[in-house]
């Protein structure tokens, strides 16, 4: 068959970017570069169009220290490098289309600056609605946000410029490790509508430096352990129920050490939120590990409540949230209100995190605000917070501390995402990332699922409060998953050298139980299908459009064996969407994930569509 649908093969990004970076050396060392003719590459690894490499040779071994000047002296990021006779710097903080000032200046010698152009921002860089800040709050440190909708993952300086952005969508939790770079969840989905195939370990230029895939998928949070082993979200890679998974991955090898399910400590269906269903039962949103209990702390959207459990044993320690319609089995697990002061129990929450002396934070979305139906709140008369509460785990006693939101009602409510910081004693920061309207109040569904509507407006709103007093405040357009504060340089090495290495695999993927018997009809897969399959290192994805109820099953064939595909043509209902980012507009477009894990051999694709098995023309070599 010489026709066929459309087929592409894509390289992975770590491979794109070690292409590049060999491109990049090989010229580097053909020539005499000097400080006061330095190698510049502008976006060196890809994705990262606000950074630059800047090398040169000395003769002696010395230090340098690059100066990116700001636009007023407040926005100027400086940072020295150890010393060396062969300088490759990562140059970071640029603005975009600007004409920017980079100062080299050897230690204690002479220095040289030079000028570096960046293109104009990306279409994808959000939109500044308003920044506001204090005069001591300089450029050093960026406040970071990631997508939750079309955005990428953005970082604006003090005065609301945008200082470092990326070009791709990896979404979710942006984790700094200790030596400097991040762990983020990649843009390569494997199961809508964000469970991703893993992890990058990425420096702040966008290099890849490890990626992580994971049998279950990556979705929310990670964390890294005191050894540099890595605690993930996931779930079990059937899916029969999602967000209800932890494993500990080996650092080095990507390996699964260790896997917690939360059905062994919880019963699915006790203490639902308003946002509950049987798949979805308990939306595991965040993590945190405590190494003074030994406990892990995890947020469930969909049982309004933040829970503990034992590290080693993985049994259930504590609850915190409102106990109201919980069984009687497990009320012994809930705190106690102390005193008489300002208390409201979480709803919905986020962003979970046990601070330095043991106390309990959350972005409180107030989703619904109840756990009776016929008390829930329209999202217009609920409030969403930042809260702090202490809580006596051997009297089971609790203490709302400090709270930031409330008093801003609508203008601050977020039904999703959001995330709190921890800076020091009544130091914090609160993201409130999910704010949506629809005309003039807030809109009672996700954003997400209204894209194209002119009724909907999203934004973000960031604020940072010290002693009580807002710093800092920061509005932009659209929905963000979490914000934090961070500086773009680290104590350790910011460019390693490389080729990205890939650990891990996404396991096998689940085939449809019974084959259906039916004879290829030797017709190609028609046009007004739109069918396409791209081809990756260790998967394919296809996708295509079909209406609703059509039978559609995806198979690969040869002489001895065949492999069957269900592709759901039904409507998804999604309860939560923390990250909207990859769902279509148009619900008849479907996208199905196979990877090459237990594959062996070379297949023929093609498509059964209701009572006929159409060709592709493309062949899979696994």
């Amino acid at each position: 068959m010489t026709e066929r649908i459309s087929y592409s093969f894509s390289e992975s990004l770590p491979a794109r970017q070690a292409q590049a970076e060999a491109s990049m050396l090989e010229e580097f060392a053909a020539g005499a570069y000097t400080l006061e003719k330095p190698f510049l590459r502008v976006n060196p690894y890809l994705i990262n169009p606000l950074s630059a490499v800047v090398a040169f040779r000395t003769e002696e071994e010395t230090a340098v220290t690059v100066t990116i000047f700001g636009k007023e002296e407040r926005g100027t990021i400086v940072h020295t490098f150890p010393k060396a006779k062969e300088h490759m710097l990562p140059i970071l903080g640029l603005y975009g289309d600007y004409d920017n000032q980079v100062e080299l200046r050897l230690y204690g010698g002479r220095a040289h600056t030079l000028t570096i152009r960046t293109k104009p921002l990306d279409p994808q860089v959000p939109a500044l609605l308003s920044m506001k800040t204090e005069p001591e709050y300089t450029g050093q440190d960026l406040i970071f946000v990631t997508p939750s909708l079309n955005a990428c993952a953005t970082a604006f300086d003090y005065k609301g410029d945008v200082r470092w952005h990326l070009t791709i969508p990896v979404v979710f939790e942006m984790a700094q490790l200790r030596n400097g770079n991040f762990l983020i969840g990649t843009e390569r989905v494997m199961q809508m509508p964000y469970y991703m195939s893993g992890l990058y370990e990425m420096t702040m230029m966008g290099k890849i430096v490890k990626e992580y895939a994971i049998p279950g998928g990556y979705h929310h949070d990670q964390c890294e352990m005191e050894d540099g082993n890595i605690l993930v979200l996931t779930e079990d890679p059937g899916y029969e129920t999602v967000e209800d998974v932890i494993v500990l991955l080996d650092r080095e090898t990507g390996e699964i050490k260790r896997t917690w399910d939360l059905k062994d400590c919880l019963v699915p269906g006790e203490g639902p939120s308003g946002g509950y269903t049987p798949k979805d039962w308990f939306h595991n949103n965040a993590l945190w590990y405590d190494k003074h209990t030994n406990s892990i702390t995890l947020s469930g959207r969909h049982v309004d409540a933040i829970i503990n459990i034992d590290y080693d044993t993985g049994k259930l320690n504590w609850i915190l949230g409102d106990p109201e319609t919980w069984p009687e089995d497990k009320q012994k697990y809930f705190f106690t209100i102390k005193g008489e002061g300002d208390f409201d129990w979480p709803y919905e929450q986020h962003g979970c995190m046990v601070t330095p002396n043991g106390g309990i934070m959350c972005f409180d979305n107030g989703h619904y605000r109840s756990k009776l139906r016929e008390k829930f709140l329209l999202n217009r008369d609920s409030f969403s917070r930042g809260v702090l509460y202490q809580i006596d785990r051997e009297a089971m006693t609790i203490e709302q501390r400090w709270q930031y939101g409330k008093e801003r009602g609508e203008e601050f409510f977020s039904s999703y995402i959001g995330n709190v910081e921890w800076y020091g004693e009544d130091h914090y920061l609160v993201h409130s990332g999910g704010i949506q309207y629809y005309g003039e109040h807030a809109s009672e569904k996700p954003a997400a699922l209204l894209k194209g509507d002119p009724n909907v407006r999203a934004e973000s709103i960031t604020v940072e409060v010290l002693r009580g007093k807002v710093i800092m405040e920061m509005k932009i357009e659209g929905n963000f998953y979490r914000g934090k504060k961070m500086s773009l340089y680290h104590e350790q090495d910011n460019l390693p050298l490389g080729k990205g290495i890939c650990v891990g695999q996404m396991g096998i993927t689940p085939e449809f139980d019974t084959l259906i018997p039916m004879e290829a009809c030797g017709e190609l897969l028609p046009y007004r299908y739109e069918a396409g399959l791209t081809e990756e290192a260790d998967r394919f994805v296809f996708k295509a459009i079909f209406e609703g109820g059509q039978l559609v099953m995806l198979m690969l064939e040869n002489e001895k064996e065949e492999h069957g595909y269900f592709i759901s043509t039904s409507k998804n209902k999604f309860n939560a969407l923390c990250c909207g980012t990859f769902i279509e507009k148009d619900p008849r477009n479907i996208t199905l994930n196979v990877n090459k894990a237990g594959l062996s051999g070379v297949f023929d694709v093609r498509v059964i569509v209701d009572d006929k098995k159409y060709e592709t023309g493309i062949r899979i070599t696994c």
